[in-house]
């Protein structure tokens, strides 16, 4: 690959552009996908190609990289590596669905701070991936992998890991990237859990997810009751929760139990789809 041209443009604040310029950050990024011949991989915001190189360095068998800044997609597509390609696109627009079971996907990236909870929340649901790194901003990366009863444990939290295993691997400074941020990053490991674990009914987790957390500091009993969902307080004590915990206290396999009763009630409901659902809360 052809490095990057001398009249490159700024990093643009509007698209939260921190460009990873460390090398040995790379090549460890990359090697925590665990590459093989056969993988697919696709790379989210690639700019002037750091983790790009470092990814066209292991083996592979096609590299897809999403690039929402015109200048970079261009540039990327013209000084990629064979079976790299670039295409021009927001990442937050992508239908992951289009990333078959049977192809071997696995996606990485630097992501943009300000996108990286609702991209990793579709991700995570949606793609067939059979792995994923991602780096964020560390305090993202924190709630990603929290443990129920902390403060960082939320809506997040809970629908990443009902659909994956996080674990985080390493954090860094903002010397690593050009601008340097004003906050240190993470990087993050996704391990997909297995089917038979995952969401019975995913609108059903996010509709649960929303309605708890959105009052995280109140007792689970009264969220229910002020939901119009008394039936469901009634319900906590068979599974051994108290009507007195909050929504933090619930381990995800709460979460999961609880989400498949409201399924079952609400059975024949019209669906109105998870675009609407906050992926931060």
């Amino acid at each position: 690959m052809k490095p990057t041209s001398p009249d490159a443009p700024r990093a643009k604040k509007s698209l939260g552009q921190h460009f990873l310029r460390n090398e040995s950050v790379c090549r460890r990024i990359a090697a925590l996908l665990m590459p093989h011949a056969e993988d697919r991989v696709l790379e989210i915001g690639p700019g002037p190609g750091a983790l790009t190189r470092a990814l066209e360095a292991q083996p592979h068998a096609r590299l897809l990289l999403l690039e929402k800044d015109r200048h970079w997609a261009v540039e990327r597509q013209r000084y990629g590596a064979p079976g790299t390609r670039a295409v021009l696109m927001d990442a937050l627009r992508f239908d992951w669905r289009r990333l078959p079971p049977e192809s071997g996907w696995k996606i990485t990236g630097n992501l943009p701070y300000n996108v990286a909870s609702p991209l990793i929340w579709d991700i995570v649901s949606q793609s067939a991936a059979t792995r994923c790194v991602f780096m964020v901003q560390k305090e993202v990366g924190q709630r990603l992998a929290a443990a129920p009863g902390t403060r960082q444990y939320g809506a997040l939290s809970v629908w990443v890991q009902a659909h994956c295993l996080p674990r985080l691997e390493f954090t860094l400074g903002p010397g690593a990237f050009s601008p340097p941020p004003k906050v240190d990053s993470a990087v993050l490991s996704f391990t997909p859990a297995p089917h038979g674990e995952r969401p019975r009914s995913p609108l059903a987790l996010a509709r649960l997810l929303r309605i708890c957390f959105q009052q995280r500091r109140k007792q689970l009993g009264g969220i229910f009751t002020r939901a119009g969902l008394t039936w469901l307080a009634e319900v906590l004590p068979e599974f051994g929760l108290s009507p007195q915990l909050r929504p933090e206290a619930l381990p995800v396999e709460a979460f999961l139990r609880l989400s498949a009763l409201l399924a079952d009630k609400t059975a024949g409901e019209t669906e109105e789809g998870l675009a609407g659902l906050e992926a931060g809360t």
